[in-house]
């Protein structure tokens, strides 16, 4: 069997509210948008599901809608976090954190959208990457902090 990952699809509550969240906020743009159900070109859909749909049925709707349950993360990338975690504080989410650098030199924001799903934002590999080399660390100090392998370090500092 051979399957193919479409897209991961996040239920929410309310369409328009999620719509405007991640389209006007995070600045998704829409691929299709079937009203109830929207899916974005960066790969993921939103659905208001009904209380007569299947998934709700049969997990029950309290599960559907549980805004304290966060079983996985969804993730983005931005070069500008600075501009990013600033739209985020203007906008009034709920953080899980604010921006922070992670234990491998990353820096992350964490937060949650309208239904209480977890997202984060984290600078790309090659953004860290490079800001430290071109802090004066060098390639192997670099290596060894981010734990990217050498050879790889040393591909993405000779890009720039």
């Amino acid at each position: 069997m051979k399957l193919r990952n479409l897209s991961v699809a996040l239920f929410v509550r309310d369409i328009e509210i999620s719509r405007h969240f991640y389209v006007d906020i995070l600045g998704q743009e829409i691929d299709l948008d079937f009203g109830g159900n929207i899916i974005f070109k960066s790969g993921f859909a939103i659905w208001q599901i009904k209380p007569s749909h299947i998934i709700p049925q049969t997990l029950g709707e309290d599960k559907v809608n549980d805004d304290t349950v966060n079983r996985f993360e969804l993730y983005f990338e931005a070069e500008d976090m600075e501009a990013v975690f600033n739209k985020l504080k203007t906008s009034k989410v709920r953080f899980l954190h604010e921006m922070h650098e992670e234990s491998w030199g990353q820096q992350t924001v964490r937060f949650f959208d309208p239904d209480g799903h977890l997202v984060e934002i984290g600078e790309p590999l090659e953004c860290f990457v490079k800001r430290f080399f071109n802090k004066g660390m060098t390639i192997e100090e670099v290596s060894e902090k981010t734990s990217v392998p050498i050879i790889e370090v040393k591909r993405l500092v000779e890009l720039s």
